[in-house]
């Protein structure tokens, strides 16, 4: 495996008998759009309720039911094109798409094929140290939800669960400029980001909310496309990077060995690390496409879009540049806080609560509540399996606790124990500062007297700071800190040093 440049961009490639291989993948990302009813009915989303206790008659296709667009789930299209920057399309129909499932009540789903609500967009991705690439967006599309079979409720039959049937789904389709399971990863975190932040689809792979079919080709470089195969219903962002890898190799070797790629659908199995094949590749002529005769074309106005667009919220990137230009925030820091939208949230709160107890303005301690967040926060959430929306530590008990360190109240070796403390009682910073006595030494007197006795205890090192090693300052001051249990004022003690070691 090996990674070359271009004066585009990075070019990853994958080594074969016969030298790199370049891997092209495109994604289709299916999101379940956040709303109270499905797609054409009235019957609830919500997920993990009873079988088959969430179905209107239109859901099980009982006869002469007709369905009624939700007004909710076409705005949550409209928003989400508009925060991919694509164009949207004012007039789009839905077709029906013909394949019969066990769990696909109709024998057909309503979807959109030939004219789809959102047209071609991008998403801007940061794969870090400065490397960028931004990934086309095909299209998006609305589309019903089939049901679900339950293979594991009895040993001889299957179950159908149509809670899901009707659900509307958002299919996004990327073009394919995808071209390493990084950038595959990169992209499907930056997607599942914009939708949470945005508020239409909540992301949540494992209960299959969003989920990815993944097409994966290989070719030489600058040759034209290969026959790609699509690995359908891959539900991690884990999985979808291993299962690119997986899949490109098997087809090198296929290929390498004087074989062709058959187009065809695959499953992965993340287990045994391999891409089994499910069924061959439809066309869109398989599926025979004709427009629905129950549903007249969907047509919105201006007016419209211009409502959706003034329910988004900043966007993670507009949130990226804001924290950089006027916080100051290193771009690192910026594109850890964005990454998620509970995490920039907590942010903002820490921040706000930090300047009204400090006084000061948000540039001058944005980065220490940045490094707080990404630092000690991020370190015993990831310790503990807990998300930040679960946080042992509130925004505005951060803020009191960094206050302290920042006014000079307690120095920060002892802000991190009493993180910890916090963190095991439940108590305000305040409050374990007092009890235990944790307060910063900052009576000068006292400092010099500490500071002399760490003089007179190290006369080898005094003697080699006086022969010119004067990087020996840090020593003294580690021996000063440790006589004083770190609550030394370490600013203070570095000049009282200092100013005694030049007159030693």
């Amino acid at each position: 495996m090996t990674e070359t440049s271009t004066a585009e961009a990075p070019v990853y490639t994958l080594e074969g008998a016969t030298g790199p291989w370049e891997i092209v993948v495109g994604m289709e990302v299916h999101a379940q759009v956040i709303s109270r009813s499905k797609l054409f009915s009235g019957a609830s989303t919500e997920y993990g309720a009873e079988p088959n206790s969430h179905v209107s008659l239109v859901d099980a296709a009982m006869p002469g039911m007709l369905p009624v667009i939700n007004a909710e789930v076409v705005a949550q299209a409209v928003r989400t094109g508009l925060a991919l920057d694509a164009r949207i399309n004012k007039w789009s129909r839905f077709d029906r798409k013909n394949y019969f499932y066990a769990d696909l009540p109709q024998g057909y789903q309503i979807s959109q094929f030939q004219y789809p609500i959102v047209g071609e967009g991008e998403i801007h991705l940061d794969l870090g140290d400065g490397r960028t690439k931004t990934v086309g967006v095909e299209r998006i599309h609305l589309e019903q939800d089939a049901g679900k079979s339950m293979h594991d409720q009895h040993p001889r039959y299957t179950f159908v669960d149509l809670n899901r049937s009707g659900v509307a789904l958002m299919e996004i389709v990327s073009k394919p400029d995808i071209r390493s399971p990084e950038e595959a990863g990169a992209y499907l975190k930056k997607l599942r980001t914009i939708l949470r932040y945005i508020g239409t689809c909540d992301g949540n792979m494992e209960q299959g909310s969003m989920r990815a079919d993944v097409n994966v080709s290989v070719r030489k470089a600058g040759a034209p496309y290969g026959t790609r195969c699509e690995i359908k219903n891959v539900n991690s962002v884990r999985f979808v990077m291993m299962a690119i890898e997986v899949e490109a190799r098997r087809q090198i070797d296929i290929l390498e060995a004087g074989g062709t790629i058959d187009q065809e659908t695959r499953l992965f199995d993340p287990t045994r690390m391999e891409t089994r094949s499910m069924r061959n590749k439809e066309e869109a002529h398989d599926y025979r496409y004709f427009p629905d005769p129950d549903l007249l074309p969907l047509e919105f106005d201006d007016a419209f879009v211009d409502r959706c667009r003034a329910d988004l919220p900043e966007l993670p990137d507009q949130k990226k540049q804001r924290l950089i230009a006027e916080l100051g925030l290193p771009d690192y820091n910026a594109g850890v806080l964005v990454a998620e939208k509970e995490s920039a949230a907590y942010f903002d709160t820490l921040l706000a609560a930090l300047v009204a107890r400090t006084g000061k303005q948000p540039a001058e301690v944005a980065l220490k509540a940045s490094n707080f967040v990404i630092g000690e926060l991020f370190a015993h959430l990831n310790k503990a399996g807990l998300d930040i929306a679960h946080s042992p530590v509130s925004a505005d008990a951060g803020a009191e606790l960094l206050a302290l360190q920042e006014d000079g109240t307690i120095s920060g070796r002892i802000a991190k124990d009493v993180f910890e403390k916090m963190v095991e009682t439940g108590k305000p910073a305040g409050q374990i500062v007092e009890e235990e006595g944790l307060k910063q030494i900052a009576d000068t007197g006292a400092l010099e007297a500490i500071c002399d006795q760490v003089i007179a205890d190290n006369p080898k090192q005094l003697e080699q700071y006086k022969a010119g090693k004067e990087k020996l300052l840090g020593f003294f001051v580690g021996q000063a800190m440790k006589a004083t249990g770190g609550k030394a004022n370490p600013q203070a003690v570095n000049e009282i040093l200092k100013a005694k070691l030049a007159q030693a």
